[in-house]
């Protein structure tokens, strides 16, 4: 009787468990949505998420620089961070030997526990000077001056494609290593090497998992804010190249939050929250979907 209530006491707690994390993301987009409605009202939903225009002492709001800016920040930072954590993954699965793989993966694991703001000064002291250079020789003359200081598209991409790898890495790991063991040993089998298994069965077959951990870096990369604050030039236009200074929603709402009194900036600033919520809601239900697609296959 006693186990049987300790049982039935346990089912209770983590449903209970389960109930409040809901309840915490329903009240955070309840909340964001009640302040943030006011701007869709004032402004209309159309020309707030496609106006060019950031000015908020005049009442302009517009957002699509920063939604473009963040999707090219996101970009450059998966094509930075996909081949290169996809590449470590197959080693830390198939390839590495005993002693390469204890180098490797505490340094992995050390990337996750880094702070993002030093991740920000690694790019500013580092990053950020050799993009300028970079962009002084390839463009000279016709480069902007607000270019030239080289905090940029591609600085900020750059610095979130190293923050994304442990990510891309433990997740693609995982996957490859969770392969049935026939799979190899079948190709092996027919005659097909090593490199030949992992390029024409493992990775196939891992195919949904990847993708899944592709999805979930995509969120971590959208939702950045201090790193990205710290590289990216923080200027609401268009970017035009990938040395263009570019803001991101986080930062916008970071950077202006302490100083916008009530009224339309911060309500401008809470709508701005409403959209980089639903496109963190819909990266995390694709990456749902691609892993139930998964198991389903499985």
């Amino acid at each position: 009787m006693r186990r049987a209530v300790f049982e039935r006491g346990s089912e209770v707690a983590l449903f209970l468990a389960a109930l409040i994390a809901v309840v915490i993301i329903v009240l955070i987009g309840t909340f964001i949505l009640i302040e943030g409605l006011p701007a869709f009202e004032r402004t209309g939903l159309l020309n707030f998420l496609l106006g060019h225009e950031w000015r908020p002492l005049q009442g302009v709001f517009g957002i699509f620089p920063m939604i473009v800016g963040s999707i090219a920040v996101t970009a450059v930072a998966l094509a930075v961070g996909v081949p290169l954590g996809l590449a470590t993954a197959i080693f830390l699965a198939e390839i590495a030997p005993p002693r390469a793989e204890r180098l490797v993966r505490p340094a992995v694991e050390l990337l996750a526990g880094i702070p993002s703001v030093v991740y920000g000064l690694f790019g500013m002291t580092m990053l950020v000077p050799i993009i300028r250079a970079l962009a002084q020789t390839w463009l000279g003359a016709s480069l902007d001056p607000q270019f030239r200081a080289g905090y940029s598209v591609l600085a900020a991409g750059l610095v979130l494609g190293i923050m994304i790898l442990p990510t891309i890495i433990n997740i693609a790991e995982d996957v490859l290593r969770a392969q049935p063991l026939e799979y190899k040993e079948g190709s092996l089998a027919l005659g097909a090497t090593h490199w030949q298994t992992i390029a024409c069965v493992l990775l196939p077959a891992a195919r949904p998992g990847i993708v899944a951990a592709i999805v979930l870096a995509m969120g971590r990369a959208i939702g950045e804010t201090m790193a990205v604050i710290m590289v990216a030039g923080n200027t609401p236009v268009l970017p035009q190249s990938l040395f263009s200074p570019v803001r991101t929603l986080t930062s916008n709402i970071a950077l202006e939050m302490p100083y916008a009194g009530p009224g339309a900036h911060s309500q401008a600033l809470y709508a701005t929250g409403v959209v980089l919520f639903g496109l963190t809601m819909v990266v995390n239900l694709a990456a749902l979907l691609v892993s139930r697609r998964r198991v389903k296959r499985g």
